[in-house]
């Protein structure tokens, strides 16, 4: 994959929205084979899949992530629909039914050909962004090989910007904060808060991003959260960036009482990943005397297993273990906010308008920048 041209058309609108998501099971049936999925080519021993599949089986197979995907979709149809936009919205996988590759050649042989692509990640890096666009290459190249004349009628799909500056992202964050807060019981002692997100392995951190130092940046600097987009490390710069935007929109706590911390990781357990773990991190918190606490997932856009497993399970134990008062803010994606920062985002590209230089944007399986987000090698087993 290459950089997207500066040719690429832009004054053309669009005729449909694909939902691009991670997917999941749906039953303790497709528990392993998604798994197998996500993890292909990673090196990742049986054993630790099959310990990964308990917190599936946990909840009877079923991840969160299926429905709340579902109930955004219809709630994003009804957004477009008050707005006017005749818009037809189609929801595809990573990694599960349905998979992009079987909603892309849908949407064609619906007589779509230009599709705007909004990704369920609102950062940087390989993770948070490229694969993203990995994906939308590979449901082409699918295409090409199911449609023999789609070369000759081809489709573009454009992926829309990463989008973890905007302000309805931040007020909805801060908003689920304030719940939070009200949610544990009253007392003069101030909460400490913390923000998570998910860890990745150092060096794919230090890959995210344009490679470049440039005098670029990104973000809604109304928020404060303007930062330079080169350099490398600019996915855990975004989080930072972030939890520093949603800590003062709340407006409560100190500097001092906010801390962004990781979660989820996996892996050989010599390759370093971002830290500290949540979990760690509330022992520490508990050493020096911190007794209340509450969490924002500000990582995840929904509730889906790493937060309900990682947050409200295993997290909650170990607060509770050490006798701290917990609470954990909502994701986003439960705030109607969230919706309307979706559809805004697609009035800003669906008339063939739009900032094609924003971070994320690209078209059919380009790079936003050359050398941007290059994925780390994989260990293999032996």
């Amino acid at each position: 994959m290459t950089s997207q041209s500066s040719s690429t058309q832009n004054s053309t609108a669009f005729d449909a929205v694909l939902f691009l998501s991670f997917g999941g099971p749906n039953g303790h049936d497709e528990v392993m084979p998604f798994l197998e999925n996500v993890t292909r080519g990673r090196g990742i021993p049986r054993e630790r899949l099959e310990a990964v599949a308990e917190h599936y089986h946990h909840f009877g197979g079923v991840s969160p992530i299926n429905r709340l995907n579902l109930d955004m979709i219809e709630s994003l149809r009804a957004e477009l629909a008050r707005r006017g936009r005749d818009l037809p919205v189609y929801f595809g996988n990573r990694n599960w039914e349905p998979m992009v590759e079987d909603t892309v050649e849908q949407m064609y042989a619906d007589g779509h050909r230009r599709v705007l692509v909004f990704p369920t990640s609102a950062w940087g890096g390989y993770s948070g962004c490229r694969q993203y666009h990995e994906d939308i290459a590979r449901a082409l190249d699918a295409l090409a090989e199911r449609v023999a004349d789609s070369a000759d009628d081809p489709l573009l799909l454009r992926k829309l910007p990463q989008y973890w500056a905007e302000p309805s992202f931040v007020d909805a964050g801060a908003d689920a904060v304030r719940r939070a807060v009200s949610a544990l019981p009253a007392s003069d002692t101030p909460a400490r808060l913390v923000f998570t997100a998910h860890s990745v392995p150092m060096t794919a951190d230090a890959a995210s991003g344009p490679v470049d130092e440039t005098a670029e940046r990104t973000g809604d600097t109304t928020n404060g959260a303007s930062i330079p987009a080169g350099g490398g490390r600019l996915y855990s710069r975004q989080v930072r960036a972030a939890s520093n935007a949603v800590a003062g929109a709340v407006g409560g706590p100190a500097p001092s009482d906010v801390d962004q911390v990781w979660q989820s990781r996996s892996g050989p357990p010599q390759i370093p990943w971002l830290e500290p773990d949540i979990c760690d991190h509330l022992e520490s918190l508990s050493a020096a005397g911190i007794s209340r606490v509450v969490v924002s997932p500000i990582g995840f856009i929904s509730d889906h297993l790493e937060v309900v497993w990682d947050l409200d399970n295993e997290a909650a134990e170990v607060a509770e273990k050490l006798g701290m008062e917990y609470v954990r803010a909502d994701s986003v994606g439960t705030d109607p906010r969230f919706i309307t920062l979706i559809a805004d985002l697609i009035d800003r590209y669906a008339d063939g308008g739009g900032d094609l230089r924003a971070l994320g944007c690209a078209d059919n399986g380009a790079t936003c920048r050359p050398n941007c987000c290059v994925p780390a090698r994989r260990p293999q087993r032996a």
